[in-house]
């Protein structure tokens, strides 16, 4: 069941440089790399899916937090993509490691983040139909 739709505009601004522009006006800039004829000014496309799976997931794991009335300080996410040989070079595992800081017990932190990963992230719920995704938790000191 579809919940709406997700729109963006890609615009060319240079080689293989473009803006990317969503429904609100936000933009983020994808280039390639300098091998192919890009000035390596932007991110990666492989790159954006990885930042949306980290920032679909945190958005997950810090609400889930706050509404257990857990005080998280900070939240990184380190995300690894694995990526196969051959074209396409698609993703063959992701690896996500999730550091809270602040007064957060572990088996919260760990319960948040497989919440999100198998429940509420729709990147990772995608994703995972065809990829490996594993996830860690650590508390930072």
């Amino acid at each position: 069941m579809a919940t709406g739709i997700t729109k963006i505009e890609l615009n060319q601004i240079g080689p293989l440089k473009f803006e990317c522009i969503n429904s609100a006006g936000k933009s983020a800039i994808i280039d390639g790399p300098s091998a192919i004829g890009g000035t390596e000014d932007g991110v990666r496309p492989m790159e954006m899916i990885l930042m949306g799976l980290a920032g679909c997931s945190s958005f997950d794991v810090l609400s889930i937090l706050k509404k257990q009335r857990v005080a998280i300080e900070d939240l990184h996410i380190a995300v690894e993509g694995h990526r196969a040989d051959e074209v396409p070079s698609v993703f063959t595992a992701i690896d996500l490691h999730f550091t809270a800081k602040g007064d957060v017990p572990m088996k919260k932190l760990e319960k948040a983040v497989e919440l999100s990963m198998e429940k509420y992230c729709s990147v990772s719920k995608m994703l995972g139909a065809t990829v490996e995704i594993r996830h860690h938790s650590h508390l930072s000191d």
